[in-house]
């Protein structure tokens, strides 16, 4: 008699399940969803975003450089390329908010917490008299819902080249003063200058840009300390969710 075998349901990774878990707080949010290309130029990855050739600031991403140019010239750092794509697109007139979540990749050395390829969701919202205190205001609605009320929320100043002024949001367990901030994202309002390359009147529309790493979302979330794990395939952890 031939050897049953027991037999589980597959089901979604814990990224695939998280990146859905936070789609859909943003929709209730009024946000849709936008995509855009993996292999990227260097205008809709770094000139577009205030980020030219000699800016000191390209070192901080370090790039995948591609030697088929037909497909493009490097693998994108970031998402903020799908924004600069949305916003110079002709039938996306302002007032409009959208996220953008999708693969990037860094030319780094991986660790615990770092990997050459990994999962990034940005959002953006352009409308007229937008402040920072609605940037505020929708992570915190967002985190929120997305921690059960279980974490507390803090700006602090930061630079990046594509927002002025620029803030990263840190957070730690609600209620615990003594534990650490753990820095979560970047965000800021939009600098004129990446307005004004996709032909976004800056006098008359404002917004604000945030970025955030699914990746330690998911870490923080389920308690994971190697970024790894999700990646090497070991159903162990997969199948824990």
């Amino acid at each position: 008699m031939a050897k049953k075998h027991n037999k589980t349901n597959g089901h979604l990774h814990p990224l695939s399940k998280l990146q859905r878990e936070i789609n859909d707080i943003f929709y209730d949010l009024g946000f849709a969803v936008a995509e855009g290309p993996e292999a990227e130029d260097e205008f809709h990855n770094f000139d577009a975003l205030n980020i030219p050739e000699d800016h000191p600031a390209r070192d901080l991403w370090d790039t995948f450089w591609l030697k088929d140019n037909n497909l493009g010239e490097l693998l994108r750092t970031q998402t903020s390329s799908v924004q600069i794509r949305h916003m110079e697109d002709e039938d996306n007139e302002p007032p409009f908010q959208i996220i953008a979540p999708g693969k990037v990749y860094r030319y780094e050395a991986t660790d615990a917490t770092h990997e050459t390829q990994f999962y990034q969701l940005e959002g953006l919202m352009i409308d007229n008299n937008i402040t920072l205190a609605d940037l505020r205001g929708v992570l915190a609605e967002f985190f929120a819902e997305f921690y059960d009320d279980e974490m507390d929320m803090r700006l602090r100043p930061s630079y990046f080249p594509f927002t002025e002024p620029s803030v990263e949001v840190d957070m730690r367990p609600a209620g615990n003063p003594d534990d650490e901030w753990v820095e979560i994202l970047g965000a800021g309002m939009v600098h004129p200058h990446v307005l004004e390359s996709v032909g976004v009147n800056p006098h008359k529309w404002q917004g604000f840009a945030f970025g955030m790493g699914i990746d330690r979302l998911a870490m923080l979330k389920h308690g994971v300390e190697d970024v790894r794990l999700f990646y090497n395939g070991d159903l162990r952890l997969v199948n824990q969710f």
